[in-house]
């Protein structure tokens, strides 16, 4: 995720600048028939461009209001983790006298927190991630799932039987917390821990169970397809009749001005236009980016760094010295 102070402008322009040849191709297209073929006739009311801008603004409008929404929720479920996490590090030290016992508890929640992040890096068909303004972006910054297995990050926190048995499972994270779910209960049978002591622990199981749930939702559920695919139609159909309308104003104007640029004007239409229509499809591509706030773009929670937050904090209250350290999927500029 960007924790810098905001994008440069160039980064934005380059980001977006495949929309921005498409727009000046257009605009350019629409001008020639115009101003050299003589088209007079292929123009549009400014009225009805206007119309047209107008409800393309409400859709694009109520899209990325939508997605940001989406972000902000993720954001507040994985704090919510966040927290519920540095809590059973309390309690796992708290309750649990053994400290190999207490190790064994902090584990397997490591790992849990690893097998969700995990899961939800896992590639949608509607993710944006490998569309090339984003794929070309990736570089400025590492996905740590994308660079190491599962199974290999599951090995710092788990003994081999253990991860055998996750690996099989089609749900890690689920099958993760009904492991410790047996865990705690086996405490329980030992006398390790009381009953109270016992209730609380699996209390913070189904909590996490629910963070996971709720992560999973905005995970596997992406921005209603019908609202996606209107929000795209109504803004090329916008881009498309925009240079029309303008030249055809522009020219207006250049009638009753002298001078070289007396019957000119309408070729001012092809900045202006680009400039506007740069505006709507710059929005979608931002609305389009925040929406799954999972997938690993520059704009997505950063579920890697939180996690390796949570481990360093969670193994400093214990006094263990493995550290991980924090170079994960923030972006400081």
């Amino acid at each position: 995720m960007h924790l810098g102070k905001s994008y440069r402008l160039c980064e934005f322009v380059v980001w977006t600048r495949r929309s921005i040849y498409c727009l000046l191709a257009l605009s350019l297209a629409a001008v020639l028939l115009y101003q050299v073929a003589g088209m007079k006739w292929l123009t549009l009311p400014l009225s009805v461009v206007s119309l047209l801008g107008t409800a393309t603004t409400f859709v694009v409008g109520f899209k990325n209001v939508q997605t940001y929404a989406r972000t902000v929720e993720a954001q507040r479920i994985w704090m919510s983790i966040v927290s519920a996490s540095r809590y059973w590090g309390v309690i796992s030290q708290t309750y649990v006298s053994d400290a190999g016992q207490t190790a064994g508890l902090v584990n397997r929640h490591l790992a849990w927190l690893t097998a969700m992040r995990y899961q939800l890096r896992e590639t949608r068909v509607w993710e944006s991630l490998a569309r090339r303004p984003n794929a070309e972006y990736q570089r400025r910054y590492v996905i740590p799932e994308r660079g190491e297995s599962l199974e290999s990050a599951l090995s710092r926190y788990l003994p081999p039987q253990e991860i055998s048995a996750v690996m099989r499972a089609d749900g890690k994270a689920a099958q993760l917390l009904a492991m410790q779910g047996r865990a705690v209960r086996g405490l329980l049978d030992e006398g390790a821990i009381t009953a109270s002591e016992y209730a609380e622990l699996n209390s913070r199981i189904r909590e996490l169970l629910d963070l996971q749930g709720q992560a999973e939702r905005i995970k596997n559920f992406p921005y209603p397809r019908q609202y996606a695919i209107i929000n795209t139609l109504f803004v090329r159909a916008f881009c498309v009749v925009l240079p029309f309308g303008l030249a055809a104003q522009f020219d207006q104007i250049g009638q009753s001005i002298g001078g070289f640029m007396h019957g000119q004007m309408a070729w001012l239409a092809v900045p202006f236009s680009v400039i506007i229509s740069w505006i709507y499809t710059a929005l979608e591509q931002v609305g389009e980016s925040t929406e799954n706030p999972f997938e690993g773009s520059a704009n997505d929670v950063p579920i890697s760094w939180l996690s390796t937050t949570v481990e360093r904090d969670v193994k400093q209250m214990h006094g263990r010295a493995d550290l991980p350290g924090l170079s994960t999927d923030v972006i400081l500029l």
